[in-house]
């Protein structure tokens, strides 16, 4: 999961999807990113952990990471916030990006297929964008455990 500083989107994307992978029994390992480094190191901003809580997922554990070429070959899918973030990870990971550019995709793209949708970024406002993002980010989940837990 990747958005701009892996602070407030893509934490709650790793949280959302790493609950419900966990309860359908799937052994898989969620993970986020950022492309922009500016929070390294940092936990999840305070709204997307309360927004979580409130939905009985704890991602205060989380720490804000840079997005590495390294992590395009490590892992099966990418799921990118925003177009603009899609922009920053190409232009970050360059032959990376190229090689395995297949499995990167906007994550409402499982909900909205091709129509390329951002999940707005809640950085600059107040708690009920935070909530709205939850929303968005959680259906999409709900689609990406449907789509790929029998494989």
């Amino acid at each position: 999961m990747v958005c701009l500083g892996n602070i407030c989107r893509s934490p709650l994307a790793e949280g959302i999807l790493q609950s419900k992978a966990d309860t359908a029994g799937l052994n898989w390992k969620i993970d986020s990113a950022g492309t922009n480094g500016y929070h390294n190191g940092e936990a999840p901003h305070k709204l997307s952990q309360k927004v979580a809580k409130l939905n009985g997922i704890d991602i205060s554990h989380q720490r804000s990471r840079k997005i590495t070429a390294a992590d395009l070959e490590s892992y099966d899918l990418i799921y990118v916030m925003a177009g603009d973030v899609l922009d920053d990870i190409r232009r970050l990971t360059k032959a990376a990006f190229l090689q395995h550019h297949s499995k990167i995709s906007l994550i409402m793209n499982e909900l909205h297929p091709n129509e390329d949708l951002d999940v707005p970024d809640p950085w600059y406002g107040t708690e009920p964008g935070y909530h709205e993002v939850y929303e968005m980010l959680n259906n999409a989940c709900n689609r990406i455990i449907e789509k790929y837990a029998n494989k």
